[in-house]
């Protein structure tokens, strides 16, 4: 049973090394996972990951991997020995999703597939080329996600319903761009509270500059831990 700062992940999206592990240390065991992105990943966040991993911390890898299917396979390999919880794989197509389910091989990693990124509305997709409605879009890549062996998918909140209701209960949501009550949305178009996200379906929620941002990140962090806490317990 997951303890409600266990579903809180928070995104170290800055920019070197040295302030992830003072955000780290300020953080401690308030959250449940520490998410490293591309911009800290190309600034040192390999080893900070493993180093992580080695401390017994859950550690999510959101590499948003797109590529052949060897580079894929070699890519989740790679970060399957790392000794991180998750990774993202952008769920497009299922050779990219097979691929990677190849290199996780029999490691605990889990992989969740990338549905719709929450920064974008319906106008971006079909700038895309894609004109299908964008939560028709979100379920697509869920299914091909859940057929292809992963454990879960990120998604926004809003999408999360639909999603629980065609991949049954043990499918994990990652929910990005949460917003607490309050805060401003910034680049977030389809963002949630962390409770209505909850109520949504979600099993995770990604915060990061409402908490990283904070004049206090602990007293931030604890705070959506409370909400989440009463969340399920409703």
């Amino acid at each position: 049973m997951r303890k409600p700062k266990d579903r809180l992940i928070v995104a170290l999206d800055v920019p070197s090394i040295e302030e992830a592990k003072s955000l780290i240390d300020v953080l401690g065991d308030s959250v449940g996972v520490y998410k490293i992105g591309l911009e800290l990943l190309f600034n040192g966040g390999f080893d900070l990951a493993e180093a992580l991993a080695r401390q017994g911390r859950a550690v999510f890898v959101d590499a948003k991997l797109a590529d052949i299917e060897a580079t894929v396979m070699r890519a989740t390999a790679a970060i399957a020995r790392m000794g991180a919880a998750f990774l993202t794989v952008h769920a497009l197509d299922n050779k990219t999703l097979a691929a990677a389910v190849r290199g996780r091989g029999d490691s605990a990693l889990k992989l969740l597939g990338v549905t719709v990124l929450t920064n974008l509305a319906a106008a971006d997709l079909i700038e895309q080329g894609i004109d299908h409605p964008l939560a028709e879009v979100v379920l697509h890549r869920a299914a091909l996600a859940k057929r292809a062996g992963f454990d879960g998918v990120i998604a926004s909140g809003l999408e999360a319903a639909k999603i629980r209701g065609a991949t049954g209960p043990d499918f994990l949501i990652a929910t990005p761009g949460v917003r607490p009550r309050g805060s401003e949305s910034q680049d977030q178009i389809r963002a949630l509270t962390p409770k209505d996200a909850i109520a949504a379906g979600a099993d995770y929620l990604v915060v990061g500059r409402p908490i990283t941002s904070a004049a206090n990140p602990r007293e931030a962090a604890e705070s959506i831990v409370r909400e989440i806490s009463a969340a399920l317990s409703r």
